[in-house]
């Protein structure tokens, strides 16, 4: 049998689907969640944003080959998300297809049992609040780099696919990130008092 038609072979019921988005999608809804409050800030933002996530990767799952990164492939539909519609999306009443919410978390994938992991305390998503601001303050393209690689702990490849970039260019960004968050924090200290003037 060919390898290829063994890689890729698409749902056709509603039944498969469901049973690849359970094995493949589910067990990465932490870190979706992790990443997207940490882009978000915001608890309930950052549930709608991964929300907006699973609905798309359900709609699309045709699109994904069973056996690669399932967690690459779906934080570069969030990051897409935050980019492209979520922020368009804050500024207006919120707009879901509940029919399609319905389809994906029907009977026992409710809320509860598919986001189990949004349930857990939300403080270990946070970082200090001299960090947040600084990685706030950043341009988004650089704070998904810093996200993504310093905090997920994604690779240089892995971060080339979510961003769609070569991976030369996530290389530069994050350097110039680093440096850039880096200047900021530095600012915050000097303002805090925690730069001493070094002894004669």
């Amino acid at each position: 049998m060919n390898n290829d038609s063994k890689k890729k072979k698409s749902p056709n019921t509603t039944a498969q689907r469901l049973i690849i988005f359970d094995r493949e999608f589910a067990p990465h809804t932490d870190s979706m969640y992790s990443f997207a409050f940490r882009l978000t800030g915001n608890d309930e933002d950052a549930k709608d944003l991964v929300q907006d996530a699973h609905m798309k990767a359900y709609r699309f799952i045709d699109s994904f080959e069973i056996g690669t990164n399932a967690k690459a492939w779906l934080f570069r539909i969030l990051k897409n998300s935050f980019i492209n519609e979520y922020r368009k999306k804050s500024k207006e009443p919120s707009k879901i297809d509940y029919n399609e919410v319905e389809t994906v978390y029907s009977g026992e994938r409710d809320d509860p049992s598919l986001v189990a992991g949004l349930k857990q305390e939300n403080s270990k998503y946070k970082i200090g609040d001299e960090v947040t601001g600084a990685l706030n303050a950043l341009a988004v393209d650089f704070r998904i780099v810093i996200i993504l690689c310093d905090i997920e702990g994604f690779t240089y490849e892995e971060m080339s696919k979510i961003l769609d970039i070569p991976i030369g260019t996530v290389r530069s960004r994050l350097h110039r990130a680093r440096n850039l968050l880096k200047e900021k924090l530095e600012d915050y200290a000097k303002k805090m008092g925690y730069y001493q003037k070094k002894a004669n």
